[in-house]
């Protein structure tokens, strides 16, 4: 689905953060926390990945929202990318495996 149509069906940021929240059993506040534990970074990372690739937003508004640089943005994205290839995650079914 293009991001024009998840936009459309009501997906932003926050949609995005509340999904995968879910998924890993957190509150969407702590995921916007900075964290180095491997859970927070992996759901993060998946953050990322839906909402640059997915929702066509810019590493740099993703990352003012997360607190964290561009660059580290860019490198959670391929992160997240793995994580949801492996295990066949996509934005219109959060937690849906």
């Amino acid at each position: 689905m293009s991001w024009y149509r998840l936009k459309a069906r009501g997906y932003d940021f926050d949609a995005v953060v509340g999904g995968v929240a879910k998924l890993f059993k957190l509150t969407p506040g702590v995921i916007l926390e900075p964290s180095k534990k491997p859970e927070r970074v992996r759901a993060r990372s998946l953050v990322c990945f839906r909402a640059v690739t997915e929702l066509g937003l810019p590493g740099t508004v993703v990352g003012k929202r997360l607190g964290i640089v561009q660059s580290a943005v860019s490198k959670a994205v391929e992160r997240g990318a793995r994580l949801a290839a492996d295990q066949k995650l996509s934005i219109e079914a959060p937690g849906n495996r």
